[in-house]
């Protein structure tokens, strides 16, 4: 087994040496490596490559924040996580859109293992060389869309107003109608009618709304000529899919954070389409006709077509974007938790369960009419993963939790 090379960052040396001795037991698995500062800490990663760094966010000279800008900028696959205390959080506010991860200071040994654990997966799929061959051979990634970038620095305020999130999705009218439609949609099953984005950012909140932008903004940046392909099916299929991880979530815990990252994680899970079908068309539309020929699913063409899917590509994109580290995760990992190291739910599992109803209920209604078989059991559901964690009992629940959504 490969191990993942870990860097530690931290002004205060008893902290590192606490780590060291709390990570003893898992040297087999991780190569540990400390700096006593953020100059250090780039020092040494010039000379070699890590996999994650975890860093302090208050030092001395070069802060937590300003390294991970860097780190960022010079090593985008590396993985990024913020160790900071609770006095510390407004000014962590300055590292929206660079961390992947917060830890809070002190941090038990077991979550710094399952942290290190799942961010050591995530790095192995960003940094893939198959999928970096094919993103090489893209010319330009879409860069982060400038209204959700806008809203991002507008909530890094804790004291962010409605009327403020509001006024900055009405400067774009296409934005705004395009809310609109969403938030009347049976996606989100309002019982009134919502006529202004003021409205709609004050009933679904402000971390809704920010993950509806971008998955709006993501789908109307990206142009395919393909015949074989449709953009419009496919943002249809990712909102029902982002508004049922959200409902499953909610139905499994109250842990805010974990429902919106549900929520945007199923909104963007396949975004990695996205990028194949604007940016290489002719082989996307390559895989797509081999998957009809085949009867296999498109994942499976595309690993022909390009030695890589497009779970990996998205996973890869919003990596770079710097968004939330189980936003990346439940993208890359949605089809394969086989390779997912966790053992709770997560919203990895939420948008693959909610992607799984979703192809159920259209197969359901190709045949409709015919007696539906292994009703419990959706298609493409990792009963053995859920076996694992305890919860195939929850299935049907989910199921019903999401019905309205499915119609």
């Amino acid at each position: 087994m490969t191990q993942r090379r870990i860097l530690f960052v931290d002004d205060d040396p008893n902290i590192l040496s606490g780590i060291r001795r709390s990570l003893r037991s898992m040297r087999d698995e991780f190569e540990l490596h400390f700096a006593e500062s953020g100059r250090e800490a780039l020092e040494m990663m010039a000379g070699t490559g890590f996999d994650v760094v975890v860093s302090d966010m208050r030092m001395p000279g070069i802060d937590g924040a300003e390294l991970l800008e860097k780190v960022q900028e010079l090593y985008p696959c590396t993985i990024r996580i913020m160790l900071t205390g609770q006095a510390d959080q407004n000014s962590i506010m300055r590292t929206v859109g660079v961390v992947h991860q917060f830890l809070e200071k002190p941090s038990t040994p077991d979550i710094l293992k399952s942290v290190l654990v799942r961010s050591s997966a995530l790095y192995g799929l960003l940094a893939d060389d198959k999928m970096k061959g094919i993103v090489s051979q893209i010319e330009s990634l879409p860069s982060l869309p400038d209204i959700y970038a806008r809203l991002q620095r507008a909530m890094v305020s804790p004291d962010v107003s409605v009327a403020e999130v509001a006024a900055i999705i009405e400067q774009d009218m296409g934005m705004s109608a395009k809310v609109l439609q969403l938030v009347n949609s049976a996606f989100f099953g309002m019982f009134q009618r919502v006529e202004s984005p003021a409205r709609a950012v004050g009933l679904l909140g402000l971390e809704t709304i920010k993950g509806l932008v971008l998955g709006v903004q993501v789908f109307s940046g990206m142009k395919s000529r393909s015949k074989l392909f449709s953009l419009k099916k496919l943002m249809e299929h990712s909102m029902a899919v982002g508004a049922c991880a959200k409902k499953i979530a909610a139905a499994e815990t109250e842990d805010k954070a974990m429902i919106d990252h549900s929520f945007i994680g199923g909104i963007l899970h396949d975004v990695g389409k996205l990028v194949l079908a604007s940016k290489m068309q002719r082989e996307f539309d390559q895989a797509i006709t081999l998957a009809h020929e085949q009867k296999c699913s498109l994942r499976e063409a595309e690993l022909q077509i390009f030695q890589t899917a497009h779970d990996s590509i998205g996973a890869y994109l919003i990596g770079l974007w710097g968004l939330p580290g189980p936003v990346v995760e439940a993208i890359g990992f949605h089809h394969r938790l086989h390779a997912y190291p966790a053992d709770t739910f997560t919203p990895t599992l939420a948008v693959h369960v909610a992607n799984a109803l979703y192809y159920n209920h259209a197969s359901q209604g190709v045949e409709e009419g015919k007696e539906q078989k292994n009703i419990s059991a959706p298609t493409g559901l990792n009963l053995a993963y859920l076996e694992k964690l305890g919860m195939t009992d929850r299935i049907e629940i989910w199921r019903e939790t999401c019905a309205e959504i499915l119609q």
